[in-house]
């Protein structure tokens, strides 16, 4: 599985989760059960991670969405900013540049028409407030 396969399979757990109290093992083995989904340590380590650091990414997210609420965004978008901004702030071996590209594009196929543009924004800003 490639690295863009697995932040996919990290970003439908990430997005499964927040509709279900199951744990991420137990969301890969109903959706590999009814997709054919591989488990993937990679994605099970980014998923894992996010829901770590939940509290601190959502502070992130709420810090650099500016006039958006955590509330008023979609399991969607928010899905994608919490795994990218964990990669940006906890996974040193992933270039920010890569996070974010690969956020965009995970906008680009699940997001809607706004989505790419708002995600990229606001990681631009939290890879910023990152680096400083």
């Amino acid at each position: 599985m490639t690295r863009r396969e697995s932040r996919e399979l990290a970003f439908v757990l990430l997005f499964e989760k927040s509709f279900s109290d199951a744990t991420l093992a137990e969301i890969l083995e109903n959706a590999g059960e009814a997709r054919e989904l591989a488990s993937d340590a990679f994605a099970l380590s980014l998923a894992e991670g996010v829901l770590a650091h939940l509290a601190e990414i959502d502070e992130k997210i709420s810090a650099a969405s500016h006039k958006w609420s955590k509330d008023r965004l979609s399991r969607v978008t928010l899905a994608i900013l919490r795994l990218a901004i964990y990669e940006i702030v906890w996974e040193s071996d992933i270039p920010v540049s890569v996070s974010i590209n690969e956020a965009v594009e995970l906008a680009k196929s699940y997001g809607g028409d706004t989505d790419a543009s708002f995600i990229n924004g606001v990681l631009g800003g939290v890879a910023r407030q990152h680096e400083a």
